[in-house]
């Protein structure tokens, strides 16, 4: 009697797995699409993603200008402080 009943327990729980696995695909593919209908912004109200992405590319571009005008003042510094020094090694080498 057993041995008849697993055969019917195997189908059946088939079946369900089945079940399961069609209501699960068909209640994502209707999430899915109650999600696109009425996600729709009218074109005012979103924000200008290419006047955004200019403002940020703009002051990029200005801290590159400060960072370069920093590193050419610090070079130039730097090579000032070298010159003097060898300027002065020169004279106490003279005198």
């Amino acid at each position: 009697m057993r041995v008849m009943a697993l055969p019917s327990v195997w189908s059946v729980l088939r079946a369900a797995i089945l079940l399961v696995s069609v209501v699960g695909l068909l209640s994502m593919r209707l999430v899915g699409a109650g999600q696109d209908t009425g996600s729709v912004i009218p074109a005012e109200s979103r924000p200008c993603v290419d006047c955004h992405a200019f403002e940020f590319m703009q002051r990029a571009l200005q801290d590159l200008k400060k960072t370069a005008y920093n590193l050419d003042t610090r070079t130039e510094t730097l090579l000032l402080r070298a010159e003097k020094r060898g300027l002065c090694d020169c004279f106490r080498a003279i005198h």
